[in-house]
């Protein structure tokens, strides 16, 4: 009988780990990120592979401790957002909360996974020679995700923790991609990076609409806690907006026309939530749900268009 409990609390612990990890919103980091390689491939005509691999490995981990981090220090919050308005793209994984994983092993994760970032970044500047900037850039991205929800700087509770988020989500993981193939950047990175980098600063806005009330009670001081959710309801819409009009701009910079074939795509999905958040649509929580969903879509399938432009260019 020992035996068997002992073997379902590893089940459990093992499962709520899994959750922790967050599989789902690791493709907002690999999208960008595989991108930026894939500019790379099409600018150059080559691409290194093992550089591509620990390079994802790395960001992988650094969104890890980010996620894993959050987990533990939001913990109050999240015990809070599970009674009240919580859906599931806020509130955390409940990985915790709901008994399947012990706290410390989300903050002990949060730092071996740092550690492991840390020794690829070693390996890529000094072993594969990708550049003076390597380190510098996933300092960056570690520095900013360990310490979004870490003590004692905690960014979530600074005020601006969203544009931090569009920055190491949008810009960041494009430039970096393409700078570890070809030691330099490329000013089609900065175009294509500017819808990413928006909407994945949406993606944040709107799961602060359920979190709203976890929030005060834990004094965050994010943007819909600051302003109130009428206001950040019309920013995100004018946000969301901005993000499809901003998607042909890379063609300004030499992309491939056929990118054009996927904006109808783009703004059929992005201006669902944009026009919904405008109209109150936050107030139905069933509504609000299904904004955050096409927010997330809107976020994901921009890079993924522009992927599918440069293979279609040939």
């Amino acid at each position: 009988m020992a035996g068997t409990q002992n073997s379902n609390h590893t089940s459990s612990v093992l499962k709520g780990w899994l959750i922790m990890t967050r599989p789902p919103f690791q493709t907002v980091g690999i999208m960008p990120f595989t991108l930026g390689a894939v500019l790379a491939l099409k600018t150059t005509g080559t691409i290194d592979l093992p550089v591509f691999c620990l390079s994802l490995a790395a960001i992988c981990l650094i969104m890890l401790t980010t996620y894993a981090s959050g987990e533990y220090y939001d913990l109050e919050g999240d015990v809070l957002s599970a009674g009240l308005e919580r859906n599931q793209f806020s509130g955390g994984t409940q990985a915790i909360v709901r008994g399947m994983l012990p706290p410390r092993v989300a903050l002990v994760t949060s730092y071996l996974a740092a550690g492991a970032a840390i020794v690829i970044g070693l390996v890529l500047q000094f072993g594969y020679h990708t550049g003076p900037w390597t380190i510098p850039l996933g300092a960056i991205g570690l520095f900013f995700g360990f310490f979004y929800s870490t003590r004692p700087i905690r960014i979530v509770e600074r005020g601006f923790g969203e544009v931090v988020i569009g920055f190491c989500y949008g810009w960041l993981p494009v430039a970096t991609a393409y700078y570890l193939q070809t030691s330099r950047c490329d000013p089609m990175v900065h175009w294509m990076s500017i819808p990413i980098a928006i909407t994945i600063f949406n993606v944040i806005l709107i799961n602060e609409f359920p979190d709203y009330p976890a929030d005060i009670a834990t004094a965050k001081r994010n943007l819909v806690v600051r302003f109130g959710k009428k206001p950040m309801s019309l920013l995100f819409a004018l946000a969301q907006m901005g993000a499809v009009l901003c998607f042909p701009l890379p063609m300004l910079a030499g992309a491939p026309p056929i990118i054009w074939a996927f904006f109808p795509f783009v703004a059929l999905i992005g201006l669902y939530p944009a026009r919904g958040m405008a109209t109150e649509g936050y107030k139905d929580r069933t509504k609000l749900e299904r904004m955050c969903a096409a927010t997330i879509a809107t976020n994901l399938i921009i890079p993924a268009f522009y992927i599918a432009g440069l293979v279609l260019k040939g």
